[in-house]
């Protein structure tokens, strides 16, 4: 037999709250009979719609009230498909105990994406680095904005996310950050962790991710040129910091090392090889791996004009690097000053050594 059901908002004036505003009920009715429950949400009742069951006009209450009550209203008829596909009687009775037990079940996206980030917090050092939480802090800040933009709510039950939600985010990276593509697949792929961590505990069946279908398009990584490493490696500066930030930059260049791996170097990662050689033997803080790269003598010269430096000394370092903002900073004018129009950043160090470096130093100080 076929059961009507029908869902109705209303404001109990009968409730008046000491600052003039009224509560507002959820009644759902089930072949005539009511159930009645309070939304815990309040409303000037000169703001209320009784004819449409929802708060009059278009300001930002409204549009956040409204969003809410639609979200409510799309969980009533949820539970209403879950009873019917679980052979359960759409009655009053089954639909008071999902209502009822709604508030322990659902689970807040941006609720599980702050757990999320407070756990990695807590590891950092250990299993996490700053710069990976930097970026899940940045794309629970997206996914903010755009819970804001889309629906003009602070959080959603994780049981609306869907295909749908998932190419909406995709759009507003798109269109509204002004994010490229790969950036784009970067945040989601984070937000994408988050909703994992919800199919991993149940908390949602259906992956949204599914039908997604990103494509990463290759970019093309700049590099430096014999050339360009020649220029700046022979430029006199007269500026301190700006010979010390080419140092560093040179030994990376060398070596392949990224920022942090150099800003981590001690005295005991240079071990001697079996080919009785010196080598660099460290762990890649990206991805935990071990990484054996030969001393090369050029960047071996570099360590030796910092040996005996104080910050070194002190820290048990081998280079006595600065901030990453601030190498980034100083490489741009270590550019201007070498006629050097490629926009120099540290990582473009990495690039020089898989390219440049391997190709025109390996054999000759290796002798292959």
């Amino acid at each position: 037999m076929q059961t009507k059901m029908s869902i109705l908002f209303y404001a109990k004036r009968g409730k008046t709250t000491t600052v003039g505003l009224v509560p507002i009920y959820l009644r759902i009715t089930i072949d005539g009979k009511r159930l009645e429950i309070s939304t815990k949400r309040y409303v000037d009742p000169l703001k209320w719609s009784s004819e449409a069951g929802k708060m009059k006009g278009n300001s930002e209450e409204a549009r956040s009230l409204n969003s809410f009550l639609d979200v409510t209203k799309g969980s009533v008829y949820d539970y209403q498909k879950d009873l019917m596909q679980n052979s359960q009687l759409v009655n009053i009775e089954n639909m008071r105990n999902k209502v009822l037990k709604f508030d322990e079940e659902a689970r807040m996206i941006i609720a599980v994406f702050q757990e999320h980030n407070r756990k990695m917090g807590e590891l950092l050092g250990d299993e996490f680095s700053a710069n990976t939480l930097i970026k899940y802090k940045t794309s629970l800040k997206h996914t903010k904005e755009f819970l804001q933009w889309k629906y003009k709510v602070s959080d959603i039950d994780i049981r609306k996310i869907h295909h749908a939600f998932i190419s909406e985010f995709d759009f507003f990276l798109r269109s509204i950050h002004k994010c490229n593509n790969n950036t784009t697949i970067k945040y989601l792929k984070n937000f994408g962790k988050i909703v994992r961590i919800c199919i991993a505990n149940g908390w949602i069946t259906q992956n949204p991710f599914a039908n997604y279908k990103p494509n990463v398009k290759e970019v093309e990584r700049a590099f430096l040129d014999q050339v360009e490493i020649d220029a700046i490696s022979n430029r006199d500066f007269k500026i301190g910091r700006l010979g010390l930030v080419r140092d560093i930059f040179l030994f990376s260049c060398y070596t392949g090392l990224a920022y942090v791996d150099v800003k981590q170097l001690t005295v005991k990662n240079i071990v001697l090889g079996i080919d009785g050689e010196r080598w660099i033997c460290t762990h890649r803080q990206k991805t935990d791996s071990p990484s054996n790269i030969p001393l090369l003598p050029a960047a071996e010269s570099i360590l030796l004009l910092y040996k005996e430096n104080p910050q070194c000394l002190n820290k048990n370092l081998l280079l006595p690097i600065l901030s990453n903002q601030k190498m980034n900073s100083y490489l741009k004018e270590i550019a201007d000053v070498c006629g050097i129009t490629k926009e120099l950043t540290f990582h473009i160090a990495r690039n020089t050594f898989a390219t440049t470096v391997k190709t025109y130093q390996w054999c000759t100080h290796r002798k292959c």
